[in-house]
Order: C-alpha cells, then sequence, then structure tokens
C-alpha cells in the first residue's frame, strides 16, 4: 500500500526544507535504509533516509526547491499502483485522523469529560439574549502587530452614561497608548478588563446597554461561543473543587502535572500553545481541569510553585537581613513587543558595523547660520535625517528589506527615527524625506517625539519605514551599535559631536568630529555598498549646503 513520506523536521527551529538532491528518482526501487534525499535545513544539509521499502511513484518537491515541514515530499508504493487518493487528501485529511486517534487514545475520563463538555457547551449554546438590550464591546486591534491590550486607565465607570464618539477607556497597545472610543449608546453595565490589567484582542472590554439590562446573559453567551469552549466549560465544572487544594497543603512541595497513559502531561492545545509562549514549565502544573488536565486558565493564572514560592522567600529574607532588596517590575506591551522584534532581529539578521568619522565644522556653522533666522530652530539630527535620505537615494541598495526569496529595493525613503519612551524606543517614521525640506523635517520629527513620549502618537504614524536612524549623541554616547529594525537593511547610529585635535592645513587645531556606525543586514548589504553609502553621507554633513537646495 502506498505511503505519503513527509519533509522532516530535521531541526529545532526548521520550518522549511530545500531538496538538494534527490538519490532516488520516479521507478526507482528503494529499500528502507536507503539514502532518498539530500535536504537543506536551517542549519545544514543533512541525508534523508528512506523509512519505506518500494517503488518511488511520485516526487512532490523539485531539487532545488522549499517544501513545509510535513508537506508531501515524495510517495512510496508498489509498482503501478493508484496513489491519487493520497494526493487529493494529503496531510489535511492524515493530520486530522492522527487527531482523532490521538483523542481516542486518551485515558476513559478524558472521553466521558469530552461527553460532558460538549453536552454543557451545547446547553450554554442555548442561551437566550434576545430579551437583552445590551451590546459587548470587544478588545479592539488597535495596531497590525497587536494580539492583546492593557487597559491604561478607565474614562468611564459602571453606570456611567455613554454615547457614541465619547472616550470610553485609554488603551496600551504594543506601540502606544491610545484612546479608544464607544461606537454605542448606553449605560456601561460592565467592565471585563480592569485598569492595568490585560487581555487578548476580542476578549470582553466592557457591556453597554440600557440601565439594569441582564448583561450576564451576553457574557454566559459569548463564552460557550469562545474558541476553546471545551476548555472553559471544563474550566467551570471543576475549578471550584481544585482551586482550594493548593492552599490545604501546607509543605511547600511543587505541583506536579498529571499525565495521560502514554506518559504524556494531561493539557489542552490551547493551554499547550500558551505555555510555550510564556516559556512555563507544564510539568509543574497542577491542572484545574477534568482528571487534573491543564487547561488555558491554569497557564493565565499560573504562579511560581509553592516550593519555588518557599525558596525565594527564604531567599528574600536572607537578602533582606543583608541588606539587600529587588523591585520586579510587570512588562508592558511596548516592552514586549521591543523584545521579541529586537530579539528576532539580532539573531536572524546576520549584522555587521561600518564606523565612520565626519568632520563637523561646517555641520556647526550651517546649523547656526539657519537658526539665526526667524521660527526657525534645526536640529544636528534633523540635518543627519535629510543627508542620510539624500545618500540613499544614491545608493538604492541600502534602502532594501531581505523578504525572504527576494529582496526588496525601495524608490521612496521612509525614514524611521528611533525616539526614546519610558518603556523604550518607539520609530515613528518620516514619510519622503528624501522630498522633504528641512524645515519639514524639523517640524515633524518635533511633533512625532512630543506625541510619542505622551504615548499619542498613531500607529500607522511607526510604520513602513525602509531606514532607521538612532541618535543617543545628545546623552553623550560617543559611539555605538544598533540593532536593525525589521524589515530595514540598516540602521544608522549617530553619536555625540566631540572636540578634539586635528591636523589641518598642516596645523594641529581643534576640530569637532562625529562618529557613525552603520548596522548593516549582510543578507542584504555588502561591506563595500554600506561603505560607499557612509562616504556619501559624510560629504553632504561636511558640505550641509548641498543638500540645502
Amino acid at each position: 500500500m502506498a505511503e505519503i513520506i513527509k519533509m522532516p523536521k530535521l531541526s529545532d527551529t526548521m520550518e522549511e526544507g530545500v531538496i538538494a538532491k534527490w538519490h532516488k528518482q520516479v521507478g526507482d526501487v528503494v529499500e528502507d535504509g536507503e539514502l532518498l534525499a539530500d535536504i537543506e535545513t536551517d542549519k545544514a544539509t543533512m541525508e534523508f533516509e528512506s523509512f519505506q521499502s518500494g517503488t518511488i511513484l511520485y516526487l512532490g518537491v523539485k531539487e532545488g526547491e522549499a517544501a513545509p515541514v510535513e508537506s508531501v515530499m515524495a510517495i512510496v508504493g508498489e509498482k503501478g499502483e493508484d496513489y491519487s487518493s493520497l494526493l487529493e487528501g494529503n496531510t489535511t485529511d492524515s493530520k486530522a485522523t492522527e487527531e482523532k486517534k490521538t483523542e481516542e487514545s486518551s485515558p476513559k475520563e478524558d472521553t466521558s469529560t469530552s461527553s460532558a463538555t460538549e453536552k454543557k457547551a451545547a446547553s450554554s449554546k442555548k442561551v437566550d439574549t434576545s430579551d437583552v438590550n445590551a451590546v459587548i464591546i470587544k478588545m479592539p486591534k488597535l495596531s497590525d502587530t497587536m494580539t492583546e491590550g492593557t487597559v491604561a486607565s478607565w474614562v468611564k465607570n459602571v453606570g456611567d452614561t455613554v454615547e457614541s464618539g465619547e472616550i470610553l477607556a485609554e488603551i496600551e497597545t504594543d506601540k502606544a497608548t491610545m484612546e479608544f472610543e464607544s461606537f454605542e449608546d448606553g449605560v456601561l453595565l460592565y467592565q471585563g478588563v480592569k485598569a492595568g490589567d490585560s487581555a487578548e484582542v476580542d476578549a470582553i472590554l466592557g457591556i453597554i446597554g440600557e440601565k439594569g439590562a441582564d448583561y450576564q446573559k451576553l457574557i454566559d453567551a459569548f463564552d460557550s461561543n469562545s474558541g476553546d469552549s471545551s476548555d472553559e466549560v471544563v474550566e467551570e465544572k471543576e475549578a471550584p473543587k481544585q482551586e482550594s487544594k493548593p492552599v490545604e497543603k501546607s509543605a511547600p512541595v511543587a505541583p506536579k502535572a498529571q499525565l495521560n497513559s502514554d506518559g504524556r502531561v494531561k493539557i489542552s492545545p490551547l493551554a499547550q500553545r500558551l505555555a510555550t509562549e510564556k516559556n512555563i514549565d507544564v510539568n509543574t502544573i497542577a491542572g484545574t481541569g477534568d482528571g487534573g488536565r491543564i487547561i488555558k486558565r491554569d497557564i493565565e493564572n499560573y504562579q511560581p510553585t509553592a516550593a519555588v514560592a518557599a525558596s525565594s522567600s527564604a531567599g528574600t529574607t536572607q537578602a533582606a537581613a543583608g541588606g539587600e532588596s529587588f523591585e520586579d517590575t510587570p512588562v508592558s506591551q511596548m516592552r514586549k513587543v521591543i523584545a521579541k522584534r529586537l530579539g528576532e532581529s539580532k539573531y536572524s539578521a546576520p549584522h555587521f558595523y561600518l564606523t565612520i568619522d565626519i568632520d563637523m565644522d561646517q555641520a556647526i556653522e550651517a546649523r547656526k547660520a539657519i537658526n539665526e533666522l526667524p521660527d526657525v530652530k534645526v536640529s544636528f539630527n534633523d540635518l543627519v535625517i535629510k543627508s542620510a535620505a539624500a545618500a540613499l537615494k544614491k545608493h538604492p541598495a541600502i534602502n532594501s528589506s531581505w523578504l525572504g526569496d527576494k529582496i526588496r529595493t525601495y524608490s521612496y525613503v521612509h525614514m524611521g527615527v528611533a525616539v526614546a519612551v519610558e518603556d523604550g524606543l518607539v520609530v515613528p517614521v518620516v514619510k519622503n524625506a528624501d522630498t522633504k525640506q528641512l524645515s519639514q523635517i524639523t517640524a515633524e520629527v518635533r511633533d512625532f517625539a512630543g506625541r510619542a513620549r505622551e504615548k499619542k502618537i498613531q500607529p500607522n504614524e511607526m510604520e513602513g519605514s525602509t531606514f532607521s536612524i538612532s541618535n543617543l549623541g545628545m546623552f553623550g554616547i560617543e559611539e555605538f551599535t544598533a540593532i536593525i529594525n525589521p524589515p530595514n537593511a540598516c540602521i544608522m547610529a549617530i553619536g555625540a559631536i566631540r572636540q578634539e585635535p586635528v591636523v589641518k592645513n598642516g596645523e594641529i587645531v581643534v576640530g569637532n568630529r562625529m562618529k557613525v556606525t552603520l548596522s548593516c543586514d549582510h543578507r542584504v548589504v555588502d561591506g563595500a555598498k554600506g561603505s560607499e553609502f557612509l562616504n556619501t553621507f559624510k560629504t553632504f554633513m561636511q558640505n550641509p549646503v548641498t543638500i540645502l537646495g
């Protein structure tokens, strides 16, 4: 009987594989253990042996082509066998079958739980909300990367009258704190998220309706229709019994997860995904679902185990005795995303760095002359932005992005300008910086910086950059390297202007110098291209008149 050979996952980070070479072709006989293909992963090229014996009936990936993990790589069976049915259903049917088998192999208690869950879920879905004159307000998706939001503050409280267009709450996203307007008229009956707490996009933010409306029906109906309804129902059934158990255990013993008959931890798929995202060891969690199954709320409410807590407590006491202390600060949504994006950039993009020293005497004189004009106040950073934009037009390869299977080179220059805020950095974007006058850039950057620090900048104002600049010169930093802001191919780090002895016309005089370091994604930019760009940028900065026209 014909069998599918799927693209294997040959490394922990592998998402797709490239067939470097086929050692067998359609019609060839292959034995179990024989070399079938060379597969190029994200880390190395590896030999892949067949685990089936038979004739190669089909090759799903050509040499030199890539295919996702678990996709059909080949089909092996008897010579002349009809394998079309395998291709028609392919991985979807196979995966569904595997999941079904997994569910069927679960202990009886899980089966009964599933049955009970389905019944309870079915009954909960029958909640009639037609007589409830109220509307659920969901957590909005306020940016393209937002997955959850934090209620910074409620402008309206329960019992307050709300009109359409009025500010309901201030919501902190991964990029900014934004005012959220109500689209409904009525009374705020319920707040689903407390000020300072977070919730996923599309979770219940609040409920607005007529005074006295039975909004609990809406909550019940919403819960029954949620994506992981089975988990939630089981949770409602078992949580009251289990919640008191940790309190009853006085000994500092870490809880242990319940195991299935095959030795795997009892955990729902959703809970497993959340645990992976939060880097939580599920083996230390006592599930509150049926039969000790770990469910969504167990992950959301996870706290260090009793043993760990006891150890931490003892450590704190000892530290206090020695005069030491510490403070844990919750990570904001903005900080979480900054950490995630920069971590991905640093370890996925091969960075290299080029540093150049620039004579700033002419730039200082030019800025002084410009600022003597009425109503004009230009910063050195504005000159940097204008010079960089002009240099990018001459070196478009620097104004590019790595897109995996292609390099995109932009005909426009959208300049990202890093701005320090309380929680880290935001990067508002000066659109079409190459076409704007210096005064326009000055006004735009000043406006961005002010609103960014107040967390009033809009998400669309921080999207679409093709190149970025980070300036720490105003903090006295003479030289540093910056992490590339994806999907940009480069970012330029600007240091402080410093005075030092230099040789001019054969004499030692006091000169003003500034170091600039270009961080480059080596997948896109080579050293020669980066060097040419920096030298052009240097020319513009040392001759500002060339960019002021």
